[in-house]
């Protein structure tokens, strides 16, 4: 998620991450993502060593060059989180959910959802420390590691794609540990300042502004009051189809 103050966010994760304990994840949910139908439990093997992808920043559309990239940070919350897979489920829009562990940790069942529901996960570290980049790589370390384990074993196996630095925190050490780990860097072209509850019409309006910086655009459903995050979503999605444009996931 963007860089920004205010909000006691980070306080908030630090502190859900002292008070979380360890959820024991049943296996209940899985999807394509996984390689698995919905229902069939883990296998007691240990997954397989994730292939290294590039340690770019990604941005472009697997969709091409009319693609674009929904992309959900700080979640799952489990009054956000549910809002806003019901209107991506409305328009048939898959997104990418980028999670803290913490959060992951604490709500296994959502994380379950957006896996079954088809859409991609995210690594987005375990405590949302926007100063990581400033922090010692043993740090950004257990921040990217940790929060990759929670959420793998919230989903019930399955690993997030991308790591996305809170802030746009990367450094090179944390861009080329979480691509060795098979999970792309991500960015965003589009900010719609959505955290900043500027109104509906206001996150519309920024999104059809600044589209053409480019595809990967960035919401949130967690960190407070989410209402005009899916108020504007329901107003976007179809608007942007109605123009042509068609939804796909970040590149690989």
């Amino acid at each position: 998620m963007a860089r920004h103050g205010g909000r006691g966010w980070n306080g908030k994760v630090l502190g859900a991450a002292l008070g979380v304990t360890l959820l024991a994840t049943g296996a209940s949910v899985w999807a394509a993502q996984a390689g698995v139908a919905v229902g069939t439990p883990p296998k007691a093997s240990a997954p397989a060593t994730p292939k290294p992808v590039d340690t770019t920043i990604a941005h472009a559309s697997d969709a091409g060059a009319r693609g674009v990239n929904i992309t959900i940070d700080d979640g799952p919350d489990p009054e956000w989180t549910p809002q806003v897979l019901a209107v991506l489920k409305e328009f048939g829009v898959k997104a990418t959910f980028c999670m803290v562990g913490t959060q992951a940790q604490a709500h296994p069942d959502l994380v379950q959802q957006v896996v079954a529901a088809g859409h991609r996960l995210c690594d987005h570290s375990v405590s949302h420390n926007t100063g990581m980049d400033k922090a010692p790589e043993s740090y950004q370390s257990k921040e990217i590691l940790d929060a990759e384990r929670m959420i793998t074993k919230a989903s019930g196996g399955v690993r997030p794609m991308y790591y996305r630095a809170p802030g746009g925190a990367f450094t090179p050490y944390s861009r080329k540990l979480a691509a060795d780990r098979g999970m792309r860097p991500l960015g965003w072209n589009v900010d719609t300042k959505d955290f900043e509850r500027p109104g509906t019409d206001a996150i519309v309006a920024t999104v059809e502004r600044e589209l053409p910086n480019g595809p990967t655009l960035l919401f949130h459903d967690a960190g407070g009051d989410r209402s005009q995050t899916v108020a504007a979503l329901r107003r976007i999605l179809p608007e942007l189809k109605e123009q042509g444009y068609s939804f796909g996931f970040p590149v690989r």
